[in-house]
C-alpha cells in the first residue's frame, strides 16, 4: 500500500510572503517583505446560480463568478497597513497590493509552489491595539482581490510504500 511520506509535508515555517503596494500618490510602487506575518490563507469561493429544469427535480447549480478573500495573522510591531487604511480614510483613495506567497520545504521533494493574489485591498485593519495580558500582540488584517496566478506549482510527491 502507497503513502505520503511525512518529509513531504510542507513545513509553514519555510514560506515566505511579499507585497507589492502601489502608491497611489506618487504611482510607486514598493516590495514589502512579509517578515512579521505569522499566518496567511486565501480562498476563492464560487458564486452559483440555482438552475431548475424539466425532467430534473432538484436544483442545478451554474458557476456564474467568483469572490476571492483572505486573511493574514501578523504580528503587531509594523505601521504598514495602518498607513494603507489611513490614505483611503483621509483622502478617499484605497491602495491595492499584490501579494505573492511561496511554499517551498526544502525537506520536501513536492518543490515549491508560488501564488500571486493580485489587486488586493484591505476589509479590516486594527488602527489602536492593548493587552496587558499579552505577552506578544498580534493582529488581523482581512483583504479581498480581484485576480491571481500560480507561478509555480507542486510536483507529486515520491510515495512510500
Amino acid at each position: 500500500m502507497s503513502y505520503l511520506k511525512a518529509g513531504d509535508t510542507i513545513s509553514g515555517q519555510e514560506a515566505v510572503a511579499k507585497m507589492t503596494v502601489y502608491d497611489p500618490d506618487t504611482g510607486v510602487s514598493t516590495v514589502e517583505d512579509l517578515f512579521m506575518a505569522k499566518s496567511c490563507e486565501a480562498t476563492v469561493e464560487v458564486e452559483k446560480t440555482d438552475v431548475y429544469t424539466l425532467g430534473h427535480h432538484g436544483a442545478q447549480h451554474k458557476p456564474n463568478g467568483w469572490t476571492g478573500s483572505g486573511t493574514m495573522t501578523i504580528y503587531y510591531i509594523t505601521s504598514l497597513f495602518r498607513k494603507m487604511i489611513l490614505n483611503y480614510v483621509k483622502k478617499g483613495v484605497p491602495v491595492y497590493f499584490d501579494l505573492l506567497v511561496t511554499n517551498n520545504d526544502p525537506a520536501s521533494t513536492v518543490g515549491e509552489q508560488t501564488t500571486v493574489l493580485k489587486r488586493c485591498s484591505l476589509d479590516s485593519v486594527v488602527v489602536a491595539k492593548f493587552d496587558v495580558e499579552e505577552e506578544l500582540l498580534d493582529e488581523d488584517v482581512s483583504f479581498t482581490f480581484d485576480d491571481l496566478d500560480m507561478l509555480d506549482e507542486f510536483v507529486a510527491p515520491e510515495l512510500g510504500s
